[in-house]
């Protein structure tokens, strides 16, 4: 994006939002519940993304992203913190990569924590690759007029001198 004296750059209390100061290992152990919880907060602003194309006009839609993921960890401390990090310190610990493989007792016990107190089901594998139709409250937003221009360089006459070409032919497929 470029930007002119036409383009207004909001203020930074505009943008200034509390972040989420998450480790990786935490982040990935909230991940699946996370994703569901704010799901639609999430659509909303990846909709904004492709529709808008430009940044500065989806960034109440991040805000609001941000602020359900902090509600959601939240709620998480408030009822499952044991769980929680119990299921976080496997990930961090148990393996280089991060993988939840060696983790499935702690997740278990946090899932179930997760379902009993918060009523929050871990979502089915797959459930993040299937199709859904987001239905957004947003306008849609308006074409952009389309503009022609013209073809920069015209081409050669139909009488122009071609000259033969110096080391092979001008067919890509020929080959001698």
């Amino acid at each position: 994006m470029v930007v002119t004296v036409d383009v207004n750059l909001p203020e930074e209390s505009e943008l200034t939002v509390p972040e989420v100061n998450l480790s990786q290992a935490t982040l990935m152990a909230g991940s699946f519940h996370l994703g569901k919880y704010c799901e639609a907060a999430n659509n909303e602003f990846m909709l904004c993304r492709m529709e808008e194309n430009d940044p500065l006009k989806c960034i109440n839609e991040g805000k609001a992203v941000t602020a359900c993921t902090m509600d959601f960890f939240h709620k998480v401390k408030r009822s499952c913190m044991k769980e929680f990090n119990q299921h976080a310190n496997c990930i961090d610990k148990s393996s280089g990569d991060f993988s939840f493989r060696y983790c499935r007792k702690t997740q278990d016990v946090y899932d179930t924590c997760m379902l009993e107190k918060l009523n929050m089901e871990r979502p089915d594998f797959g459930y993040f690759t299937e199709a859904r139709v987001h239905d957004s409250k947003r306008p849609k937003p308006l074409p952009e007029p389309k503009t022609h221009y013209p073809d920069a360089t015209p081409a050669l006459p139909e009488n122009a001198e071609k000259k033969p070409a110096r080391f092979t032919s001008r067919l890509y497929w020929i080959t001698e």
